[in-house]
């Protein structure tokens, strides 16, 4: 099992997950985190540190949010590694909890 970063996370981009990471399988585009399948260790440690609950275990993904599951994968493998917190985008609070965020997701 692996855990994914899902919609609420593009275009506010909080990496509090990616500190607490022993393995460094979080990548950074430019708007939005992923996780490396391949990498995770299911430590479980970046889920409660997400402000805004963008990071589920594969097994419990909300239906509407099992394409994140491919787009991790597929995206991990294009975008950097990032191992420390970075500040979040300026209008990050703006876009918590906005629904349909996917059209915002830049490559």
């Amino acid at each position: 099992m692996t855990f994914v970063v899902t919609e609420n996370c593009i275009k506010c981009k909080y990496t509090d997950c990616v500190e607490v990471c022993p393995v460094d399988c979080f990548h950074e585009g430019p708007n939005f985190l992923v996780i490396d399948p391949e990498e995770c260790i299911d430590c479980t440690l970046c889920e409660p540190e997400c402000p805004v609950q963008a990071i589920y275990p594969e097994d419990d993904l909300p239906a509407d949010q099992r394409q994140f599951l491919e787009l991790n994968e597929e995206l991990s493998r294009e975008w950097p590694v990032i191992t420390e917190m970075k500040p979040a985008p300026d209008d990050a609070k703006e876009w918590e909890d906005v629904p349909g965020k996917i059209k915002h997701l830049e490559r």
